[in-house]
């Protein structure tokens, strides 16, 4: 079975010892065109970078183009903005008067108060938003969302060395990166000073960092196997791999993905799992006797103390702000009388015990808010893209703004490329059979992405949740459709005809997208539109 990663990148290597003229014609006239491209090491190396920085830069077009528009505070920016602005100054979240938006959004930036505000979310994405503010000013809205635009750009690169690390392809993964680039669920997400594209690039790094752990520890578990077989040593249990760098990395990228939102310690938990998962196959390949009872008994308690320490103190020092400081929410709780800790827990500080509780309240908060929202989404209908979240919308009539049509809008609506985002669905119901069948490790770590991003939502169905939330898993929905262009492009030894059928199908595709996506563009960025225009993009009832 074709596999991901043979593509144009590789040379023809062409053992068949059949006559010439018995042979079927294999590649085609682009496999040609593109090895005489990529003939000399110079232009190979050229490719090896200029496909990922390409696609990088056109994220940064679309992100960064007109960011400060609308110039106004856009749905959750509401919170926020003005959030990590009090952070900047304060160092915990300050409360603002009534009505204090109209002001923010003129410039009256310094009209927070002192109090301490409830907040649901842990500080660290409030924290990154108020890098912007430092360096444009609280009063510009470019200031507001040049983090998450930031973010996302970076979110590209990333994904496009993840990709290559996984297919071996430079063409798969700048395909990976390019549909990246282009959706209009990333995009908006990154021109929104929102907190889930901060969970998005950990919960990507640390995938990221979980692909080379996963590379690294097999390499030395298959030196240890080697050392004690030419010792005449036995290999009962297998060892306890300690020096594991990335899976290090993996337990602080997730715990700093926790620090912005709780949604990240899924990713902890389910990857966790994962690599115990994949020491134990691993040691049973390496005809470890006691593979099982080792990974519980010697690497499970290595694995947890390599990762969920780090993990905890990202999360914690996430906090800092809220510790040294004592105007916080809940700061001075357990100095109240009644509220301390009495008996065995009495020597806890009063600042762990009033964290604690706070903790507690924001979990009881998240688990039972259910306010009726007109854009709340069930999770069983992200995948199909049912009711994406608008986040603005200004009507205008003739002559008001600019307007030269009988009415316009500018709108901003969070949704998907539909065709990108409905082929990767399809894609990853493929890669779940595809796992069922072949068991192929590549499709067990895209799906891994999706368990832990969206499967446990699926607990919160009568929650007010939303479409945007998606953000967090969509690379891995792009990862599972690239993985399926893979078998569709095939390999360069393929039959030509095979192989032409492959490109075809995949450039079509390619180029359907990148037409929804110029055509979807106006309404992800807030561009002035006349309202008939704005209307055209309702393709489902849900998309109003």
């Amino acid at each position: 079975m074709t596999t991901p990663g043979a593509d144009f990148d590789e040379l023809i290597t062409d053992d068949d010892e059949r006559a010439p003229e018995d042979r079927e014609p294999i590649g085609t006239r682009l496999d040609e065109w593109w090895g005489r491209m990529l003939g000399s090491p110079l232009r190979q190396r050229l490719w090896y970078w200029g496909g990922p920085i390409a696609v990088t830069l056109l994220a940064a077009v679309l992100r960064l183009w007109r960011l400060g528009d609308p110039r106004s505070l856009v749905f959750d920016e509401t919170f926020y903005v003005k959030d990590a602005y009090t952070l900047m100054k304060l160092g915990y979240e300050g409360s603002w008067p009534a009505n204090a938006d109209q002001s923010f959004n003129a410039g009256k930036v310094d009209i927070y108060l002192t109090d301490g505000s409830y907040v649901a979310h842990p500080p660290l994405g409030k924290w990154l938003i108020s890098l912007g503010l430092q360096v444009f000013g609280a009063e510009n809205t470019v200031g507001w969302r040049i983090s998450t635009a930031i973010v996302g750009i970076l979110a590209v690169l990333v994904l496009v060395l993840i990709a290559r690390q996984l297919f071996g392809s430079t063409v798969l993964a700048t395909i990976a990166g390019g549909l990246l680039a282009i959706d209009g669920h990333a995009i908006v997400l990154s021109r929104t000073a929102l907190l889930d594209n901060f969970v998005m690039i950990f919960c990507l790094l640390g995938f990221w960092a979980v692909l080379l752990d996963r590379n690294q520890s097999a390499r030395r578990l298959s030196q240890w196997i080697a050392r004690r077989t030419d010792a005449g040593r036995g290999t009962d249990w297998g060892p306890a791999l300690w020096g594991r760098p990335w899976l290090i990395a993996a337990g602080l990228a997730f715990g700093l993905a926790s620090a912005v939102k709780w949604s990240g310690l899924y990713f902890v938990a389910a990857f966790a799992v994962y690599t115990l998962v994949v020491d134990a196959v691993a040691r049973r390949r390496a005809g470890v006797t006691f593979w099982v009872s080792g990974t519980i008994f010697k690497q499970g308690p290595a694995t947890f103390l390599l990762t969920v320490p780090i993990a905890l103190a990202g999360y914690l020092a996430s906090w800092t702000g809220w510790f040294v400081t004592k105007g916080g929410y809940y700061r001075d709780w357990a100095d109240q009388p009644g509220n301390a800790a009495t008996g065995f827990f009495s020597w806890v500080p009063h600042a762990v015990q009033s964290f604690w509780h706070y903790q507690q309240s924001v979990y009881d908060f998240n688990v039972n808010e259910h306010s009726p929202h007109s854009y709340s989404a069930n999770p069983l209908t992200w995948l199909f893209l049912v009711r994406p979240t608008a986040f603005y919308y200004v009507a205008q009539n003739r002559g008001e703004a600019g307007c030269s049509f009988s009415s316009c809008a500018e709108y901003v609506t969070s949704i998907a490329n539909p065709i990108l985002w409905w082929a990767a669905t399809a894609a990853i119901f493929y890669l779940v059979y595809r796992l069922v069948r072949y068991r192929e490790w590549k499709v067990g770590l895209i799906l891994m992405g999706m368990v832990a991003g969206y499967l446990p939502w699926l607990l919160y169905t009568q929650r007010t949740v939303f479409q945007f939330y998606g953000i967090v898993f969509e690379p891995y929905m792009i990862l599972g459709l690239v993985f399926v262009m893979g078998l569709l492009l095939g390999r360069r030894t393929d039959p030509s005809w095979r192989r032409l059928s492959g490109i075809r199908v995949v450039g079509f595709f390619l180029a359907l997208v990148i037409v929804v996506s110029a055509f979807f563009y106006p309404v992800w960025t807030g561009m002035q539109v006349p309202t008939w225009f704005a209307q055209i993009h309702y393709w489902l009832p849900g998309w109003r």
